[in-house]
């Protein structure tokens, strides 16, 4: 019977540090003391690299994790919820801090010459059951972070011309989302202050292509000047223009998004913890903050239909960087406003102003080659 006495509270304590994870934060049965909290905070530190200068900073940010961690427990001890809660990077800000830093997408203007009938659903049109980008090559593997830079537009424009350019040609290049924000700067776009995917598509036409990552990299503000001009050898890939879905209406943006990804407005003022599942709110559902990029759709056995969305705030958010969003909602709009401003890029199989780097490397062999003949 002694050993019994004993092995019961070491299972309670084994329990107990499990529940300490920061990956999901589950429900628990009692609220947490003070030194658990205290615990979890200093591991949180360490996990997200946080380290705050000012005067009793450190102090004010364990306040505002502690209630947010409440938060997040009261939800998930919630079983009629459909999705989970969790800590991440965000866990030290107030709503109005995220807000002012990480929602900073623009709606984007429209005219009805910008909406187009190329995907316009149609009575009698068959779509697949689900699509998944990722699956067909279309998305770069590596979820990209905008960090404290409010370049969300950026992003999901240079995912949905990733996503075309390799449908079209067969390439996944990683583009420059850092061009964007230094370059594109006209009357619409304002860098890490907000901006819109339409206007980016704009830019990228007018500058005849975009250059890769690899050759100008993601510095996560946008104080330096313009690097892209002397680029013009280097701009990997074009676009030849940009349409709009037809607004407020799930069926087309799901033909739109059985065809390529697309760039989409949601409200995302709530989705700061979200960690998995199938998102049902809250939100708006009349007015959108945050570009993201729509790669696919499904249906959950659980938890229904919903769209498969890529964002910028890096794998530690959400589903390893994806947020699974409630589809085929009952509203016009769509939930949290998906479907009130979709933009895609277009560009046809026959664009040749700029080759792609595989083709090129094989015209200037051959061009070599040429001349070497035509030297002899």
């Amino acid at each position: 019977m002694a050993i019994s006495f004993i092995t019961i509270p070491l299972l309670t304590l084994s329990v107990l540090l499990l529940s300490l994870s920061l990956d999901v934060v589950t429900a628990t049965d009692s609220q947490r003391n003070e030194a658990e909290v205290r615990t979890m905070y200093e591991q949180w530190l360490v996990k997200n690299g946080k380290n705050y200068n000012g005067l009793g900073e450190k102090e004010r940010r364990f306040k505002i994790f502690a209630d947010n961690l409440k938060s997040i427990e009261e939800h998930n001890s919630d079983p009629n919820q459909s999705y989970q809660r969790g800590l991440n990077q965000f866990s030290d800000l107030t709503a109005d801090e995220f807000r002012s830093t990480y929602l900073r997408g623009k709606v984007e203007k429209k005219s009805v010459s910008d909406v187009e009938e190329r995907y316009k659903y149609k009575e009698g049109d068959v779509l697949p059951d689900e699509v998944d980008w990722r699956e067909r090559g279309a998305v770069v593997p590596r979820v990209k972070a905008q960090g404290d830079c409010g370049g969300c537009w950026a992003f999901a424009a240079v995912g949905a011309v990733e996503g075309i350019n390799q449908i079209t040609t067969g390439e996944l290049i990683s583009l420059s989302e850092q061009e964007l924000l230094d370059c594109d700067r006209g009357t619409d776009n304002f860098g890490c202050t907000g901006g819109g995917a339409v206007w980016a598509f704009d830019f990228i036409i007018k500058n005849d292509g975009i250059v890769s990552d690899e050759v100008y990299p993601y510095s996560g503000n946008d104080t330096a000047a313009c690097k892209a001009i002397e680029m013009t050898t280097t701009r990997v890939v074009t676009i030849n223009g940009r349409e709009v879905v037809p607004e407020n209406d799930e069926m087309s943006l799901k033909k739109a998004v059985a065809h390529q990804p697309i760039t989409v407005m949601i409200s995302a003022a709530n989705m700061s913890d979200y960690k998995s599942g199938v998102y049902k709110g809250p939100c708006s559902n009349l007015w959108g903050d945050h570009n993201v990029l729509i790669v696919g759709y499904g249906t959950s056995p659980d938890e229904g239909d919903y769209w498969l969305i890529r964002n910028s705030w890096g794998p530690g958010w959400g589903e390893g960087g994806y947020l699974r969003l409630q589809r085929n909602f009952n509203e016009p709009t769509g939930k949290c406003a998906v479907a009130l401003a979709p933009v895609y890029p277009i560009k046809s199989n026959s664009s040749s102003n700029l080759l792609s780097p595989s083709v090129f490397k094989l015209v200037l062999l051959l061009a070599f080659q040429l001349i070497s003949l035509a030297l002899l």
